[in-house]
């Protein structure tokens, strides 16, 4: 009965994806779903991209391993990562009116900067992909009772998500998550409130938790836990900043206001649901003890993510709550793996291989959007085959690249008029350098992680950089033009789409021109 309702939801979801690919009709359609999403859309497609694989079943297995201590990354870091977006970064990057980030660093700091950062964004998405593609390989292996093996399963999810995706874009991707968002709450609840009666209620798991210690979360008073674990924060809250999939749901929206308060309201839902999959996983210690003692013991990070499916299939769990958690699972990987395969290959297209082809028409660009998130696919289904890390590792480890190198150029170049071209250089330089080193050639286990140390050089480089004699041309009066979006009214007011978009909207879409109508 699983792997049939399996089936027939892929089908449905495949099918409303394909729907949405007819609102499609050029780049602007499908890279930012045209710059016409409403409020409770915005917030959906936040809050179903980023619960992903890593939130059912990477999170809880390290929250059993390590306690609340250990997933400081996720869902901590990353759902502050998106309410800082919405508070501090949605409104300027709104008003530059762009289509993807790396369009950001072009007008700010110029091609290299463009084509370096877009380099670092593009990799750091081969983790958290993977980690969406091997969660589907594993849950198809556990539907069928293992007939489909799990790397069958990979090519199985992988295929299919890319046939809606190649063709919606971002409008397949936002009505798909809208759909997922209310199957992911609502299996949530259910197969919580299901699993609570058979532990004696929510009261009682989370004091057995607070009694064996794994409601500790802040570290011990000693220098090198508090720097490692600020690190582990600040890594997915400030590495997940400037990444195409947060950048393109801020720029979907109708209204400025609708980009912020989304992303804030997203993040916010998500921090709360990241919850339930952890009381899940802790209340599968009171229901069947021996098992998760056997998973735990295995010393292989991928036998914990079991814990939690295995739970659910048990005899006295019923048939309903089954389909409803597995419901819930298949929505928040197909929801986040559609994003992060479309948020990649947008930006590639767009800011590496667009510049390199003159004279591409808009029709040529879609086409060619698409035979890359095609190519991305393919590659990012290898990696996940091959790949030995958690879920939670490939997702968390995916983050430490854009720290290091696109954090400090985005944060400056929204919020520090000084800062330069040669400064942004010198900044991607020192941050990857340093942290490349430390992983490298440093100690197993640095006083300094790796991703702060890379950092803090980042951030070092940008300040000297941009305060020392210019040896690289820069235009001092970019900043304020970006901040005001007056570039994006200039190129309107030529008749060209600024990057690929059209006029920009402040509150409300302008009424159209007469040629429009």
């Amino acid at each position: 009965m699983l792997l049939w309702f399996v089936i027939i939801y892929w089908i449905i979801s495949v099918a409303i994806g394909l729907y949405a690919a007819t609102r499609v009709h050029n780049t602007k359609d499908f890279a930012v779903a045209g710059r016409h999403l409403p409020f409770y859309m915005v917030t959906a497609t936040v809050f179903a991209t980023w619960f992903g694989s890593e939130t059912v079943l990477g999170i809880p297995a390290t929250f059993l391993k390590e306690g609340l201590h250990g997933v400081v990354a996720d869902p901590f870091g990353s759902s502050l990562c998106l309410i800082l977006v919405g508070l501090f970064f949605a409104a300027p990057l709104y008003r530059m009116n762009l289509l993807t980030i790396g369009d950001f660093y072009k007008k700010r700091f110029g091609r290299s900067v463009e084509v370096l950062t877009t380099i670092a964004i593009v990799l750091s998405y081969l983790g958290w992909v993977g980690a969406q593609i091997s969660a589907l390989g594993l849950v198809f292996n556990i539907v069928s009772g293992g007939d489909i093996p799990v790397v069958t399963g990979m090519w199985i999810g992988s295929a299919t998500i890319l046939v809606y995706t190649i063709f919606g874009g971002m409008w397949a991707v936002a009505i798909t998550d809208l759909l997922q968002m209310v199957i992911i709450c609502i299996g949530m609840l259910y197969i919580g409130g299901s699993i609570s009666g058979m532990v004696g209620g929510v009261g009682a798991v989370v004091e057995h938790a607070a009694q064996t210690g794994k409601l500790s979360f802040w570290p011990a008073l000693d220098p090198k836990e508090v720097i490692g674990f600020f690190a582990a924060w600040i890594t997915m809250m400030l590495g997940s900043i400037p990444q195409q999939d947060v950048f393109q749901r801020v720029q979907s929206a109708k209204t400025e206001k609708i980009a912020v308060w989304g992303s804030v309201l997203g993040g916010s839902l998500y921090f709360l649901f990241a919850f339930v999959p952890m009381f899940l996983a802790y209340s599968a210690t009171l229901i069947d003890p021996q098992m998760v003692a056997e998973l735990m013991a295995s010393g292989d990070a991928k036998d914990t993510q079991l814990i939690l499916p295995r739970l659910i299939l048990r005899p006295e769990v019923p048939v309903f709550a089954q389909v409803m958690f597995f419901g819930a699972l298949l929505s928040a990987i197909k929801s986040c793996a559609s994003a992060t395969l479309l948020a990649p290959s947008v930006t590639f297209t767009e800011n590496i291989l667009k510049p390199m082809m003159s004279h591409m028409s808009d029709h040529k660009l879609l086409r060619t959007m698409r035979v890359v998130t095609l190519t991305f696919t393919i590659l990012v289904t290898l990696y996940a085959m091959y790949s030995k890390a958690s879920i939670f590792k490939m997702v968390e480890n995916a983050y430490q690249v854009t720290l290091v190198s696109a954090f400090i150029p985005l944060l400056c170049g929204v919020y520090w008029r000084r800062a330069t071209n040669q400064g942004a250089l010198v900044s991607i330089f020192l941050g990857a350098s340093v942290w490349l080193s430390v992983l490298i050639a440093g100690p197993d286990d640095p006083f300094i992680p790796a991703q702060l140390a890379g950092l803090i050089a980042s951030a070092v480089g940008m300040v000297v950089g941009s305060l020392m004699p210019q040896l690289v041309h820069h235009d001092p009066h970019i900043h304020d033009e970006l901040r005001s979006g007056r570039h994006a009214h200039a190129a309107a007011a030529h008749g060209v789409a600024h990057e690929g978009i059209g006029p920009i909207h402040h509150h409300e879409p302008p009424p159209p021109t007469h040629r429009e109508s």
